[in-house]
């Protein structure tokens, strides 16, 4: 693992921690993304203590850095050569039944890693010289890699119950890394549906999003299906599916066929904008569906119908 930390802000990290006797961590996607093979410019330091302390004391050490604290959240940030480099004092939650916000305190490592949402996100790499480069994996995030499966350190009803983005979560890191969900996790989230209506919709549709700018869109979607959280957060999707036959003639799948119309878009554009636009552009067929003797299926205008109910899809 050392030979993974060769950034030069790890040097000045490791300097400060050892000085001051902390016990202080990597964690999260910057560890779980070196065994991936995935490039990111962020980092979150965990250490046991005061994260704004800690930040303060590392710039110092750089150079006088700018930092930014956040005294509300008890974070700290400052970029330097490239990256984005965040700290935070482990803390232990727990959860008012009304909000996702959850009650912090002060705690250990172990507490800091029992909190995360994922397995694979739970990975922390010591940065005191005593033990510099040591990989801490208390819930077998390794191996859940390996497997290519997203799970929760903990039970997954009470992760998905104290925080139901989590679900949209699971769901966006199986699309993006193309995992599959834990069948007990994914039963947790049919369990928890009644959860998602203390979710903002700015957190739902930054979700979506990230959904919409991986490579196979469609593996989110069917699983937003499967999970019923579809039809929560985006009904106007979920009418899309089924098919339905009069006098034995057919008319095709319509949620299916979009979705492969995105994957295909995306073959050839990363641009959002465009991906929705596929996404959306049969959004009036369940509207205009009409069997007509003779004719068949048509769903006449369906392109201006869909047109007007894009404002208030995307107000909501």
């Amino acid at each position: 693992m050392k030979q993974e930390l060769k950034h030069p802000v790890f040097k000045y990290l490791s300097e400060v921690v050892t000085e001051e006797n902390l016990e202080a961590y990597v964690v999260g996607g910057f560890v779980r993304d070196i065994f991936l093979n995935r490039p990111t410019n962020d980092i979150d330091i965990v250490v046991v203590g005061s994260g704004i302390e800690l930040a303060k004391k590392v710039a110092q050490r750089i150079g006088k850095l700018k930092v930014s604290v956040f005294k509300n959240f008890g974070t700290a940030m400052f970029k330097y050569k490239g990256l984005e480099i965040e700290f935070v004092g482990a803390r232990k939650e727990s959860y008012n039944r009304n909000s996702r916000n959850p009650i912090v305190e002060d705690g250990t490592l172990d507490d800091d890693q029992k909190r995360r949402d994922f397995t694979i996100n739970a990975l922390a790499i010591s940065l005191h010289k005593k033990n510099f480069g040591e990989l801490l994996d208390p819930f077998g995030g390794m191996q859940h890699m390996q497997e290519k499966l997203i799970k929760t350190p903990l039970d997954p009803i009470i992760t998905f119950s104290d925080d139901p983005l989590r679900m949209l979560r699971a769901i966006r890191f199986a699309t993006q890394l193309n995992f599959n969900i834990d069948p007990t996790t994914f039963e947790a989230i049919n369990a928890n549906l009644h959860r998602m209506d203390i979710i903002s919709k700015e957190r739902i549709v930054d979700e979506l999003n990230k959904i919409m700018k991986s490579d196979k869109p469609s593996i989110g979607f069917k699983l937003l299906d499967k999970s019923g959280l579809l039809e929560i957060i985006f009904p106007e999707i979920s009418m899309l599916k089924g098919i339905d036959v009069v006098d034995g003639i057919a008319h095709k799948d319509n949620f299916l066929h979009t979705l492969e119309v995105l994957d295909r878009l995306c073959q050839n554009s990363d641009d959002l904008w465009l991906r929705w636009a596929a996404l959306l552009h049969d959004i009036a067929k369940p509207n205009t569906k009409r069997f007509i003797k003779g004719t068949g299926w048509t769903f006449h205008a369906h392109n201006f119908v869909g047109e007007k109910m894009i404002p208030k899809i995307f107000k909501k």
